[in-house]
């Protein structure tokens, strides 16, 4: 299978993890989208725009964190709770997947879906 259909499978296994996960994209080393897929029933909190400059700039923070993986270790996720909107980061070997999921999801659920995305992406390059 292309390295296409298998970003599109994992995207798919992904947003049915769990009712409240809103959106799931692939983003490459360059900061654009390989592939993302909103939940049917929600509606974007970004404009398009918008939501391209912050794909881009989760890759900025990756290489600003990778800065601290000799001292540190590497970066398991990352876990960003706003008002509107929780925001988890986790990386592959090339790439890293950003996931947006309901605010009032509990820790639990996410920490389960976090452990589930490893599991799903475990080969992804």
């Amino acid at each position: 299978m292309s390295e296409t259909g298998d970003i599109d499978k994992i995207i798919k296994k992904i947003t049915k993890l769990h009712r409240m996960i809103r959106f799931v994209a692939i983003i490459n080393k360059n900061g654009r989208i390989l592939q993302s897929q909103m939940r049917t029933e929600t509606t974007s909190l970004l404009k398009n725009k918008n939501e391209e400059k912050f794909c881009q700039d989760v890759t900025t923070r990756r290489k600003m964190r990778e800065g601290f993986d000799k001292t540190l270790g590497k970066v398991r996720y990352v876990n960003v709770e706003r008002e509107n909107i929780s925001q988890i980061v986790m990386y592959a070997k090339t790439k890293s997947l950003f996931v947006t999921v309901e605010p009032e999801i509990s820790i639990y659920d996410k920490s389960k879906i976090i452990s589930q995305i490893k599991k799903i992406t475990m080969n992804l390059k």
